[in-house]
């Protein structure tokens, strides 16, 4: 198994891909996120892979990744399109420096899970914050 890990450009927060994620998902299904590089290495990402996503300088949600597909713009410009379940998994939050495009992000250094319990709530308390606030504290080094 491989995850991805990407930028989150335009969303400022996890509230905002979410809700970019929505409209997307309900005016073009199924949801997917379009970038110009086609994984050479599919077939493991496939097995269980992850999108994880960086916002706002910190990788701090992922997406499971279901399919990639090969789509071609207006232009005919052919892009992957990773088909991501909707579903955003908080996980621990890690300062990731900026990059372009996409990297492999093998699992023993992806940020694990927030565990949840049953009713939704983190066991630590960490999710149930508000992100600004976790943010700054992530940013303080307190988190």
């Amino acid at each position: 198994m491989l995850h991805i890990i990407k930028l989150c450009v335009g969303p400022r927060d996890v509230a905002s891909l979410r809700a970019a994620q929505e409209r997307r998902a309900r005016l073009d299904p199924p949801l997917r996120h379009l970038t110009r590089m086609q994984p050479k290495r599919a077939e493991e990402v496939l097995a269980g892979g992850s999108l994880y996503w960086v916002v706002a300088g910190f990788a701090c949600v992922r997406q499971r990744i279901l399919d990639i597909r090969t789509e071609a713009a207006e232009d005919g410009t052919a892009y992957a399109a990773l088909v991501l379940d909707p579903a955003l998994v908080a996980v621990a939050a890690r300062p990731v420096k900026a990059f372009q495009g996409w990297r492999y992000l093998a699992p023993e250094a992806a940020p694990p899970d927030i565990a949840a319990r049953p009713d939704g709530a983190a066991d630590d308390g960490i999710a149930a914050l508000p992100e600004a606030l976790r943010r700054e504290l992530q940013l303080l080094c307190l988190l």
